[in-house]
């Protein structure tokens, strides 16, 4: 089973790639995140005419997240239990579209759009923190209830958890994404159980996920790794390979971010 993730900043603007990059990549099931569309306005017959099966949630032209299967795509639930809402200073809290779960060929996959957190001083940094606290209790809670769950939590982390997963740190000393209670609440979800499948197959530095689009971030290679796939224990042991497909990132009409890719054995 081959198994992707993908912010593709836009699912209505970049439909045509992804279904390019579906129909060489040989993918399972992919994880998409930032679709930035309702449901009515995401592009399903494209991909059931791939024949994948598909989940999304989407209340507005932000967030938005999706799951394409072709093994099977049961038990869809929108937002895990306790997810935070976010709520404006004033406001009432509203839901936002950041996470989708189902199970795909038997493994339980979340396609997660963790929050941005803004600034140092935004109070959405705070939320954000609350977000990822929700989703490391219940997510360990999954695997106290079943230590043999094959669980995978893949998508846009909006967090660098080392050093060198960005480009030039001094860049960043004033900034989210790298601070510590960030990276503390990633190593939050990892200590409940779930580890990076990725990296021991593309170990850095210099290897990023993301490349902004303004002052030539992507040719001068100055990026970030900000795009996980979190697998529980039972889900790690049958990984046999993973990259990140940094070709998909060149060209006109390109995502910012990269798709990433594990393959499972049976």
């Amino acid at each position: 089973m081959r198994l992707a993730t993908w912010n593709v900043n836009s699912i209505r603007s970049r439909v045509d790639r992804v279904e390019a990059w579906l129909q060489r990549s040989d993918v399972d099931v992919l994880a998409l995140q930032e679709t930035k569309c309702k449901d009515e306005q995401f592009p399903e017959d494209r991909f059931r005419a791939l024949g994948y099966e598909v989940a999304h949630v989407g209340y507005s032209q932000w967030n938005g997240v999706a799951l394409l299967s072709r093994v099977g795509l049961t038990d869809v639930e929108v937002g895990f239990p306790g997810m935070p809402s976010w709520a404006k200073e004033g406001a009432e809290p509203v839901a936002e579209a950041r996470a989708l779960g189902a199970t795909c060929g038997g493994v339980r996959v979340w396609s997660l759009y963790v929050p941005n957190g803004r600034t140092l001083t935004d109070p959405h940094l705070q939320y954000k923190l609350e977000w990822l606290e929700a989703l490391r209790v219940h997510a360990a809670g999954w695997l106290t209830e079943d230590a043999d769950a094959q669980v995978a939590l893949v998508g846009d982390w909006n967090i660098a958890p080392q050093d060198d997963d960005v480009w030039d740190m001094s860049v960043f000393s004033h900034s989210t994404h790298v601070s510590e209670p960030e990276r503390a609440a990633f190593r939050g979800v990892v200590e409940a159980g779930f580890t990076d499948v990725v990296r021991p197959y593309t170990p850095g530095p210099g290897v990023y996920t993301y490349w902004d689009y303004t002052q030539l971030r992507f040719p001068r290679r100055e990026g970030m790794r900000i795009d996980f796939v979190l697998g529980s224990p039972a889900l790690a042991r049958r990984v046999t390979d993973a990259r990140i497909d940094r070709e998909e990132r060149k060209g006109k009409g390109a995502s910012d971010h990269a798709p990433v890719v594990v393959d499972l054995a049976d």
